[in-house]
């Protein structure tokens, strides 16, 4: 097993959560959704407070739901959750994506989004989801890619949170530019190239009402999250800096022509039937 590990950039603060809870299987992995069947075994891996996951339940009635995270708290959010929507085949669990406490062959659909990124060995948590995977059963990835992320107008203090947050993500032992390596660690988890469907897949924030969510989520978290608290411990920004880059955020979602395009990769790899991918 990796010894590699990372501190999680983002951690569980209500600036967090408020970006963790908006997210469902439709606006989060929309390249998923054909392939879940009403039968299927799923696991959800990093799954938070369990808004994508109980989407999954309520697509496979037939089938149940696992949802794993390194968290207590938030799994506890997660329940509330599935209870609230009346969804009762699923069950939530603490655990570690890089040693997996389930036999090979366990799960139709093994899914990861936004996780990989923070993890200290990405490569070690796809081999453990392709472990459990069962034979023909599916891997499935969705991860941002920070370096590609773009917006208008024009603004210093975007790119000053942009390249900060690359610097604090890589100082806590992640790669925030995991968007364009999926399939670079999935090769190296022993899937075969061509057993892979690679897609992009992207968030965009324009209208006033999102322009004010999002930039006032990011202005929040600069200030109050973990990502502020590590790039003071280690150093890479001032209070004062973290201020003003909050400032550029609500700055940027008062702007009537603001534009912000978020790029994720995905990736689908199938698990061959043989003994060898």
């Amino acid at each position: 097993m990796s010894s590699k590990s990372a501190v999680y950039t983002s951690g569980h603060h209500e600036s967090v959560l408020r970006s963790h809870n908006w997210r469902t299987a439709q606006n989060s992995a929309a390249y998923l959704l054909p392939s879940i069947l009403p039968h299927m075994q799923i696991l959800d891996l990093g799954c938070g407070p369990g808004t994508i996951t109980t989407d999954f339940a309520s697509l496979a009635p037939q089938g149940s739901v696992t949802g794993i995270d390194s968290s207590a708290a938030v799994l506890e959010q997660a329940r509330v959750t599935a209870a609230s929507r009346g969804v009762q085949n699923v069950q939530f669990f603490v655990g570690d994506i890089q040693a997996l406490d389930y036999p090979d062959d366990t799960f139709d659909l093994v899914h990861v989004h936004q996780v990989l990124q923070h993890v200290g060995d990405p490569v070690q948590a796809l081999r453990e989801m392709r472990r459990v995977a069962k034979p023909g059963g599916i891997v499935a990835a969705r991860e941002a890619d920070f370096s590609a992320m773009t917006w208008y107008p024009e603004m210093n203090g975007l790119h000053e949170w942009q390249e900060l947050y690359l610097r604090v993500a890589r100082a806590n032992g992640g790669e925030p530019d995991a968007g364009r390596r999926l399939h670079v660690w999935a090769r190296e988890a022993g899937f075969q190239r061509g057993g892979m469907t690679l897609t992009v897949g992207t968030w965009c924030f324009s209208t006033p009402e999102e322009r004010c969510w999002w930039s006032g989520m990011w202005a929040d978290r600069m200030v109050d999250s973990d990502l502020a608290k590590s790039a003071t411990k280690r150093g890479l920004a001032t209070g004062e800096k973290l201020d003003s880059i909050a400032q550029a955020w609500r700055d940027w979602g008062e702007e009537d022509d603001g534009w912000f395009a978020m790029l994720h990769g995905e990736i689908l790899c199938r698990k061959s039937n043989g003994s060898r991918e």
